[in-house]
């Protein structure tokens, strides 16, 4: 009988190529998105005509750009932030992260729905703080195709 060659080595698999974001990417692209979505939000709700102030108090609290810019950025970045530094211990935070940020901003929506605000003012705050579940989501999706 003929004896057949098996060669030793078995050729090493190609790597795995992910899709996701450094950290840094995802963050400013969550951010950038959900800034821009509730700046459209704001600008219809004026074109609309909703006078977009808040009672709260006896005090009127009125809804800037400002103030608009400020409530996009900061819980995003902030909490995104730190799902991306835990998840550099156990990688499973972002998925949890996924879930608690999702969920906290659609129930943050509570708030302008029990404001007594009218009906312009409480769509549009509403759904600036639906935009702002999505873009937590999306921001670590972003991030979790990379791990």
């Amino acid at each position: 009988m003929s004896s057949s060659t098996v060669p030793t080595s078995v050729p090493a698999a190609p790597p795995v190529l992910r899709s996701g974001l450094a950290w840094w990417k995802a963050l400013a692209t969550g951010v950038g998105g959900a800034v821009v979505v509730n700046l459209i939000v704001l600008a219809v709700a004026k074109l609309a005509g909703a006078p977009l102030v808040i009672v709260n108090g006896g005090t009127e609290h009125p809804i800037t750009v400002g103030g608009v810019l400020g409530a996009s950025v900061v819980p995003l970045a902030v909490g995104a932030g730190a799902a991306f530094l835990l998840a550099l211990w156990k990688p499973v935070f972002l998925r949890i992260a996924q879930y608690v940020g999702g969920g906290l901003a659609l129930l943050s929506a509570a708030g302008p729905l029990s404001s007594g605000a009218d009906g312009g003012t409480v769509a549009a705050l509403s759904l600036m703080h639906i935009t702002l579940g999505v873009a937590v989501v999306a921001t670590l999706q972003l991030r979790r195709r990379s791990q």
